[in-house]
């Protein structure tokens, strides 16, 4: 990553015993770093002291920034050895930790981000917190804290007692959850939505502007069920605008972690597996909906990245890639004019104005970000030649300019490969590949998925959460169970293999058993296998990633309607009701469980296609845009109940709704009647 070579010579901590990317980045800091684990709480119940857990990730800016002003300071860190006992999380290993005492920074700051700093006393509570500090600052809340842990103990205790009520009042939920869901509920959702979007630039109406897949993929499918044009011009806007900005790496493919500016232009330049995976199923979706050239060639180009750069020879995918390089920000993805017109030559002109280097492009210390205004038709048509031969420069120019930007040197990679994010990318090939149809991308889906339920699968029939180098580690928290269920599903839908339904259900029956509350119908974030954090954390807000609830209830009822299995249709229904008054409140943070909630106010066709035939007219339906539906099918007997005595001697297409089902039909265009 960054400032490693001027530490190198320095002594190790205990960090550099450590797997994790991140850890081992500060494991030659002069900080007397632990990593996460009983040693740490010990060693400060025994000397007296309060605990530093300070928790980033590996492509970090500010974790970066703040490593090199104050963690590589050799004064600031005897200060830290001297008075407290300091731990290093590495937030992607280990979300429930880095969960626990966000609640506790949000709760005292009334704002979070990484790099996190929660000081805590030797048995976990936490007392104080903030995010990001300079040397100065951070220097006097060291002093300033040890000077109070000493002379006003009793008082630092109370605090941390009133606190740790706090944060775990944050995770309960109201036990007394409704199963009588209306379609009003999402319109007042979407009223309530719309004051804040950007109908210039797309997204929401303010910055930093992230690239929530999961609200637009949400936001597709009610204007699609409800016919609001309004809407999918938005969504139709929005994903135009970040497709052709300059958050979207041209040269490379594959997006930025958020833009910093309301015009989707200046990307933060990590580029993370989660938002690419689901970025991949937003575009092929709506390139189903929208037959727009540009969102194919964006998914396209997005699994390039994801191939080249972030793929093992195992079939795991990496987690990250840095935003730093040398010590700058986006080094890597910026251009000069100079240096773009030494590389293109004679087709320096072209370039310059398809991705915009110009004033529109500049960013700082006269380098580029490059940009579009135009899809191909477009700019095309504005610069006097055949789209196919544009196609073709455009293509040579990126090539051109990839071999150059690969001699400089690399942005960090974070080479460990987590099963939750692992089996969104699975869900996306997914999608990529029922849209686009191109095989290679579904085998891609069923090696890494044979990957996480092989190397990542525990002795006792659950998940690792992390894998690298081939060595997994860390009991599966829910999101690792709750995204390869819903991966599995999306494989059984277009391989009808029915392997993937049996897996779905051992991985549910496994989560019941070691996450489920009855006392609320909600999932814990961690096993009761863990040992326990001072609050068993629980996701319930939908934010760039899914919240693991919300995704556990899509799993269930997923599970339920193949299976026709109540028990998993009731416990979805029972916690999807536990937010449905709450999606009206906050749209942004409830994208997924209203998803959820389409499957339930609007009609939600089941699909069962039989016979020798069956995965082509499967393949058919890829033409089409159909947001509620459930596919399944094949081409032998099975014993699933939605397919018993549906397999006749012709390939047929069932379509039911509501238990009521509607004529065979032999094809495609005579089913899509039937749903529509």
């Amino acid at each position: 990553m960054m400032a490693r070579q001027n530490t190198a010579a320095r002594p190790a901590n205990r960090l550099a015993q450590e797997s994790s990317p991140y850890l081992l980045q500060h494991a030659h800091n002069p900080v007397d770093w632990y990593p996460w684990g009983e040693e740490a709480f010990d060693k400060a119940h025994d000397e007296g002291k309060l605990v530093l857990v300070s928790v980033g990730y590996s492509s970090c800016h500010w974790c970066h920034v703040m490593e090199r002003e104050c963690f590589e300071d050799e004064a600031i860190a005897r200060l830290m050895n001297s008075h407290f006992v300091c731990i290093k999380v590495d937030r992607e290993e280990r979300p429930d930790v880095d969960q626990v005492y966000m609640t506790a920074v949000q709760l005292m700051t009334q704002r979070g981000g990484w790099p996190l700093n929660c000081f805590t006393l030797p048995d976990g509570r936490p007392v104080y917190g903030g995010t990001y500090f300079p040397p100065a600052t951070w220097t006097k809340v060291l002093t300033d804290l040890h000077d109070t842990w000493q002379r006003e103990p009793e008082r630092v205790r109370a605090y941390a007692t009133r606190l740790t009520k706090g944060v775990e009042a944050a995770t309960l939920v109201d036990p007394v959850p409704t199963e009588d869901f209306h379609r009003g509920d999402l319109e007042a959702m979407v009223a309530n939505w719309e004051p804040h979007f950007d109908h210039v630039h797309g997204g929401p109406d303010k910055a930093p502007k992230f690239p929530l897949p999961n609200n637009y993929q949400y936001l597709l499918r009610y204007a699609w069920l409800t016919n609001d044009r309004a809407l999918k011009r938005h969504v139709d806007l929005t994903l135009d605008k970040m497709a052709l900005g300059g958050i979207f790496d041209h040269v490379g493919g594959g997006f930025a972690r958020y833009s910093t500016d309301v015009l989707w232009k200046v990307p933060h330049f990590e580029k993370m597996l989660y938002d690419n995976a689901q970025l991949v199923s937003l575009y092929s979706q709506a390139y189903q909906a929208f037959r727009k050239p540009l969102y194919r060639y964006t998914v396209e180009r997005t699994l390039e990245f994801l191939f080249r750069d972030m793929h093992g020879a195992d079939g795991a995918f990496f987690s990250a890639l840095d935003a730093d390089t040398e010590g700058k920000e986006g080094k890597y993805y910026v251009w000069s004019k100079d240096e773009l017109m030494a590389q293109l030559g004679a087709e320096f002109d072209l370039a310059a104005a398809y991705y915009n280097v110009n004033e529109r492009g500049h960013w700082e210390h006269g380098d580029h970000i490059l940009l579009r205004q135009k899809d191909d038709a477009a700019f095309a048509a504005e610069f006097g030649i055949a789209e196919e031969e544009l196609r073709q420069r455009v293509s040579s120019i990126n090539g051109r300019l990839l071999e150059a930007r690969n001699k400089r040197a690399r942005p960090g990679l974070d080479d460990k490969a987590l099963v939750s994010w692992n089996a969104l990318m699975v869900h996306g090939l997914c999608d990529a590949y029922e849209v686009f149809g191109k095989g290679e991308w579904l085998a891609a889906a069923e090696h890494t998925m044979e990957l996480l339920l092989g190397t990542c699968r525990r002795p006792n029939g659950g998940l690792w959460h992390s894998l690298k180098q081939g060595k997994a580690t860390i009991n599966g928290y829910l999101e690792d169970y709750c995204f390869t269920i819903e991966a599995l599903l999306a494989l059984y839908g277009v391989t009808f293999k029915e392997r993937w339904i049996t897996e779905a259900q051992a991985l549910a029956e496994h989560a019941i058993r070691h996450f489920h509350d009855e006392a609320n119908g909600l999932f814990h974030f961690t096993s009761d296998l863990d040992p326990p954090l001072i609050t068993r954390p629980r996701e319930m807000h939908d934010n760039v990633i899914p919240a693991s609830n919300s995704s556990m209830a899509k799993a269930l009822h997923g599970l339920g309607t193949l299976l026709d299995e109540e028990r998993y249709l009731a416990m979805s229904r029972r916690m999807l009701g536990t937010v449905a008054d709450d999606l009206a409140g906050y749209p942004s943070g409830h994208s997924n469980w209203a998803q959820l909630m389409l499957m339930h106010v609007f009609p939600c066709p089941e699909i069962a296609i039989t016979g020798p035939e069956a995965l082509r007219l499967r393949g058919e339906f890829a033409a089409h845009y159909l947001p509620n539906r459930v596919f399944l099918g094949g081409n032998k007997r099975s014993d699933l109940p939605l397919l018993k005595d549906r397999f006749l001697p012709a390939s047929t297409i069932f379509v039911c709704v509501d238990k009521s089902c509607q004529l065979p039909v032999p094809t495609v265009e005579e089913a899509l009647k039937q749903i529509t």
